[in-house]
């Protein structure tokens, strides 16, 4: 069992995994329903844990598991930690507006851990790893009744090439009790060019360390996804959720010689305690 670094997506699934309900499914796979506005004074956490089950790095045909932890304060419009809204698992950020449908907000993210190393995979071997950086951005969420949308950028500002990505996720909301939701939904992500060579693309020196093929790709939408989910509140503080997400790597994403497999396939389980 790999449990060193965390992936992208699993990024997103721990981000996905705080609090009840969430507004923001894999990653990188959410729950949208209609948001209420807290109270403007008052401090929220929630703690908890869950496992994942996903591919070793995006692309990879292997498979890993993973334990992961739940983190997240709230005060007011600010928040700490992995947050729903904004899709990223340790970040600084705040809510510039909000009511009943609309979540608009800013956040500055740090990488958990190491996004990939060549360890990770012996198809990775001669590729170097790709360092942890400093990610800014924008996320506008929208909900009415059982149906939810939310997007988010976010641009690497710590100067480690990573780019930008846009996320939209559209999602339906089926509630059969008061305590039991289900929601289900596709979404899509476009990576830039700068973000597409440092994952997918091979330059001449990669090339003659791993025996891949040059590769260079541009920018454009890097995946397309549908994911499911369902949660369950046991008691006021306690929840538990799963969450499924396939996605299909497109264009020149799922053409990149580091891709050995273009469908990807992600499960998470989780427990949380609110307070």
């Amino acid at each position: 069992m790999h449990t060193s670094r965390l992936s992208f997506r699993t990024h997103f699934f721990i981000s996905m995994a705080i609090g009840l309900p969430l507004t923001n499914a894999m990653a990188d796979s959410g729950t949208p329903v209609t948001p209420t506005v807290p109270a403007p004074d008052a401090w929220r956490f929630v703690v908890g844990v869950g496992a994942i089950s996903e591919p070793k790095y995006p692309g990879s045909s292997n498979r890993r598991y993973e334990p992961v932890p739940l983190l997240s304060a709230s005060y007011g419009r600010f928040f700490f930690g992995a947050s729903p809204d904004s899709g990223t698992p340790l970040g600084l950020g705040a809510y510039l507006y909000r009511d009943s449908h609309w979540r608009i907000g800013a956040v500055v993210s740090y990488d958990l851990l190491t996004p990939r190393r060549e360890s990770d995979d012996a198809h990775l071997q001669g590729l170097g790893d790709i360092d942890r950086t400093a990610h800014a951005g924008i996320f506008v969420n929208y909900t009415l009744g059982w149906f939810g949308a939310r997007s988010s950028v976010l641009t690497d500002i710590g100067g480690k090439h990573q780019g930008t990505i846009a996320k939209l996720d559209l999602e339906a909301k089926y509630t059969p009790t008061n305590r039991l939701t289900f929601t289900a939904g596709p979404g899509l992500t476009w990576a830039s060019s700068q973000y597409e060579q440092t994952y997918y693309g091979v330059d001449a020196q990669q090339s003659s360390q791993s025996g891949l093929r040059q590769y260079s790709p541009g920018s454009g939408i890097s995946s397309v996804r549908f994911s499911v989910g369902a949660s369950y509140e046991l008691t006021k503080h306690w929840d538990v959720r799963g969450l499924v997400s396939a996605s299909s790597l497109q264009g020149n994403t799922g053409d990149s010689p580091v891709v050995e497999k273009k469908s990807q396939i992600f499960y998470g389980a989780f427990a949380s305690y609110h307070f």
